[in-house]
């Protein structure tokens, strides 16, 4: 009896253990899974300012978005494989609503909406990936890396909200 005891706390205790590594894990792949998708979003998104863009800035800026985000997801993708998990191939519903609906503007109109849109964004994403870095594996190594970045597009956008 005494045995049972102590096989049933320890299976208690390796379950206990198990969970709580499963919920880090989860944390984990689910900010991955939404740096993937928006790095994605992010490079259509880019690519459509070069296209429907007017001002030069904004087309540079899309430039730089699309290069750097390809980058970032290139990363993202190997620490999602890092944590064992198979990451997302594209972006999710909502940003390819996001993309079809901005698709179908263009010239002044396209640039005030991008503006507004990518500080929005990158202000969020920034928010994020700070909320990542507390995560002790492969997921908060990919934020840490890529907050600079985040910020330099940030500042970029908020200059192209202001007109310069």
């Amino acid at each position: 009896m005494n045995r049972m005891h102590v096989s049933l706390g320890t299976a208690a205790l390796i379950a206990l253990s198990v969970g709580t590594l499963s919920a880090k894990d989860r944390a984990s792949e689910a900010f991955l899974k939404k740096a993937i998708e928006g790095n994605y979003a992010e490079v259509s998104m880019g690519d459509l300012a070069q296209q429907n863009g007017q001002s030069d800035g904004v087309r540079s800026f899309g430039k730089m978005l699309s290069t750097d985000h390809a980058a970032a997801n290139q990363k993202a993708v190997d620490a999602a494989k890092e944590i064992g998990m198979n990451p997302p191939s594209g972006p999710n519903a909502k940003q390819k609503a996001d993309y079809d609906k901005n698709s179908k503007m263009s010239g002044a109109g396209f640039d005030k909406m991008f503006a507004t849109h990518m500080v929005a964004d990158h202000q969020k994403d920034i928010a994020e990936y700070k909320k990542a870095l507390k995560m002790k594996d492969a997921a908060g190594e990919y934020a840490s890396g890529q907050i600079d970045t985040l910020q330099k597009h940030l500042e970029a956008a908020k200059s192209l909200k202001r007109g310069k």
